[in-house]
């Protein structure tokens, strides 16, 4: 049997597993769990190598959605804590590899399958060497910069869905002074998350919906409406902030349940009017392709490509 790598990508809500060749992520061998159902990481390993039976792993490699800390990682939304020491005895393989989900989505890029990116606002071509961004809309929120070096792709981690949402005036600012009083350090992900769209609703309307409800609902309701243009508008100055710390020429991508969600509201809402408007830079960050991903466990295939960028040092 060829040498299998275990992929894992780990959400606030579901854990994703996979297994890897030489070619990358196995399609086939895709499996998701309820994140709820587990009272560990380290369980669902242990159902997924007891369902799938893969034979010796010769590495894992885990994409966390939370900091990672040498050989430990803590999930943000969820209590999972993970270990590498722990990882290393299920699966009896010393090459155990913990990154950000982020980075995870990163590292992707470049083996995405046909048909899942979604253009949503073309911008201008770019050399195939330009920064790329992804953007995260789910449980939480985040970004990953994706540099092409010659040795491959880097992707260094961040946590940036915990910076301080900027400041806003009138309606925009108001609803940043709420978000303020449920989390002081006024994190941006408090606004551009799934429960950041629940919170922006709440405000507006009184009524606590969940996102799903929220997107589902603009279709005929005017205050659902109403809300997901505002959370867009939100989320084209947010983005345009990060636009501006990266200059990502190569495009920004946006992925989560949530992005895909709000891609077809994305054209006609102000979205693009606040990314751009960035002052002398408006020219450079309205040359900025937006796509959105639109493939659930495309985040395995960024920890196939890291694993195979490990292997080949």
């Amino acid at each position: 049997m060829a040498e299998r790598h275990l992929l894992a990508d780990l959400g606030g809500t579901n854990t994703r597993l996979a297994l890897a060749d030489g070619t990358g992520c196995l399609p086939a061998t895709i499996r998701r769990y309820l994140n709820d159902a587990f009272d560990s990481f380290e369980s669902v390993v242990s159902a997924y190598l007891s369902e799938t039976a893969p034979g010796p792993v010769a590495a894992l490699c885990a994409g966390v959605a939370g900091p990672v800390l040498g050989e430990t990682a803590q999930l943000t939304n969820h209590a999972w804590h993970i270990d590498a020491a722990n990882l290393r005895r299920i699966t009896n393989t010393p090459h155990i590899h913990l990154i950000n989900d982020l980075q995870a989505q990163g590292y992707a890029l470049d083996d995405l399958p046909p048909g899942a990116v979604q253009n949503i606002f073309p911008g201008q071509p770019a050399p195939p060497d330009a920064p790329r961004l992804v953007l995260n809309l789910g449980t939480g929120s985040n970004v990953a910069v994706v540099h092409r070096r010659p040795e491959g792709l880097f992707v260094p981690a961040a946590e940036s869905g915990h910076s301080a949402l900027p400041h806003a005036t009138g309606l925009i600012g108001a609803i940043f002074d709420h978000l303020g009083d449920l989390q002081s350090h006024r994190p941006m992900e408090t606004a551009i998350s799934g429960p950041g769209l629940s919170n922006i609703h709440a405000h507006l309307t009184g009524a606590r919906l969940s996102s799903t409800d929220i997107v589902n609902a603009a279709h005929h309701d005017p205050d659902a409406r109403n809300t997901l243009a505002l959370y867009c508008e939100i989320l084209g100055l947010i983005a345009g902030n990060f636009a501006l710390h990266h200059l990502p020429a190569g495009g920004l991508y946006l992925t989560g349940g949530l992005a895909q969600s709000i891609a077809p509201f994305l054209p006609g809402s102000a979205f693009l009017d606040r990314f751009t408007a960035r002052g002398p830079y408006t020219a450079i960050v309205t040359d900025i392709p937006v796509s959105v991903i639109t493939d659930d466990s495309f985040p395995l295939l960024g920890c196939a490509r890291y694993l195979r960028q490990v292997t080949d040092r």
